[in-house]
């Protein structure tokens, strides 16, 4: 396989990116941006805390894998023999980092000096596990501590537990940490077969923007990197049904005002189309009670919502979700308030004027997202895990936007019967 160079444009910025099939199986996004002083480079693969359950190409063996293992991989890739990677990103004045997610774990780092050395170091650590019973052992202690943390949290309980409630199937619980249980189960062979089966090249990109150059990473590339044999392992993802699990869910915690995380389950889709949806499903939220909404005003005038209240669509391969959550006294209420709404808008019509105007800052927001390194790496890692070939295609896929798909989405992805209401209430 030889290398391959396909450079992407912007049509509606002039901004461009190259798209790189390197040799050895992997590939590479770049994005030169001059004027920028700070390089950033984010290395990921498409293995997260969702999969559990994988057939290997070697025999069909179907293994499955306790919850956790992603995260529990992520933190011991940093331990070597000689020591800690993160003090070697250190030596070259580079901070690194990593997380860990549902559909994909990430390894990054921003410098403004010896960005070849870190990039090597990158790629060389991520792809060079070092595992031992005594290692492993001793990262479950502050795995745990990590797991206790999150239980006390009731920003990340009431998220969970809605996801719980929509999904019947798909193991968004206990969350991507996993169990004090569940990560006893992780031991030192299982850490190098995950390894060994989705940090495959083929698996995986690299993405770098900022004070970079596209020759630069190819010869770091080449010098690092070898040829990766076929990718062959298959996620196996369950099937989800459309109705939720259940429609409500309520816990006390010791927050001092209720909370909640309103969730609508659809359809899921892929590729191109799930970028579009996402961006809808995005301005619809914004639409029906974004803080420019004539309903979000109400609501904030009549004291049902707090001054914390956001929306976001959350969408993957297997999940498609648009979420509003915040304070209030009466989060049912404002969940009926909402899809009161939904309906009025479906008989009235959105108004032309906010459309117009949420439509242009959302174009603007995509525009300015590529205009800082660290956003145009995570545009172009979210491009490439949505199986999409250009992180450009935001801007034309928002330009074709009209008020009969805001109808649309709001009749096909918010419907009231495929909810659930999540409630953290004060002790």
């Amino acid at each position: 396989m030889q290398t391959e160079i396909i450079r992407l444009t912007d049509p509606c910025t002039g901004d461009d990116c190259c798209r790189i099939l390197h040799k050895s199986g992997l590939e590479i996004r770049v994005m030169e941006m001059s004027g920028f002083s700070t390089a950033y480079a984010q290395f990921g693969t498409k293995f997260g805390s969702l999969h559990r359950r994988f057939r290997s190409g070697d025999d069909g063996t179907v293994t499955a894998l306790p919850a956790g293992i992603a995260h529990y991989l992520e933190h011991k890739l940093f331990e070597k023999e000689d020591g800690d990677t993160a003090v070697l990103f250190d030596a070259f004045g580079a901070s690194s980092n990593a997380y860990t997610d549902f559909d994909r774990t990430v390894y990054h780092f921003h410098t403004q000096q010896h960005f070849d050395e870190a990039l090597a170091l990158l790629l060389r650590f991520v792809q060079a596990p070092y595992f031992t019973p005594e290692t492993v052992e001793r990262e479950r202690g502050i795995i745990t501590q990590e797991i206790l943390e999150f239980l006390d949290d009731p920003t990340d309980q009431c998220f969970h537990r809605m996801l719980g409630g929509l999904y019947r199937n798909l193991l968004f619980a206990p969350g991507v940490l996993g169990t004090a249980e569940s990560i006893q189960a992780i031991t030192p062979a299982l850490l190098h077969e995950c390894h060994r089966q989705f940090y495959n090249l083929h698996n995986m990109v690299l993405c770098c923007a900022g004070n970079v150059n596209v020759q630069q990473i190819l010869d770091t590339a080449d010098r690092v990197l070898a040829p990766a044999p076929p990718m062959t392992a298959q996620i196996i993802a369950p099937q989800e049904p459309d109705a939720p699990a259940e429609a409500f869910c309520t816990c006390q915690m010791p927050v001092g005002k209720t909370m909640f995380s309103l969730g609508i389950k659809s359809r899921p889709v892929s590729g191109t189309e799930r970028l579009r949806e996402s961006l809808l499903a995005s301005l619809t939220l914004d639409i029906l009670i974004g803080s420019a909404a004539p309903l979000y005003q109400r609501l904030l005038h009549e004291g049902l919502l707090g001054g914390t209240f956001d929306t976001d669509c959350f969408a993957g391969d297997g999940w498609f979700t648009v979420i509003a959550e915040g304070e209030s006294d009466e989060p049912q209420a404002v969940m009926e308030a909402m899809f009161a709404e939904r309906e009025r808008l479906l008989t009235e019509k959105p108004d032309e004027t906010l459309f117009a105007a949420l439509k242009k800052a959302a174009y603007g927001d995509s525009i300015l997202g590529m205009n800082h390194p660290e956003d145009a790496c995570s545009a172009m890692t979210d491009a490439f895990i949505w199986e999409c070939d250009s992180p450009f295609i935001r801007t034309e896929l928002l330009a074709g936007l009209t008020v009969s798909d805001v109808q649309q989405c709001l009749l096909t992805r918010f419907r009231p019967e495929n909810a659930c209401l999540s409630v953290i209430a004060p002790e």
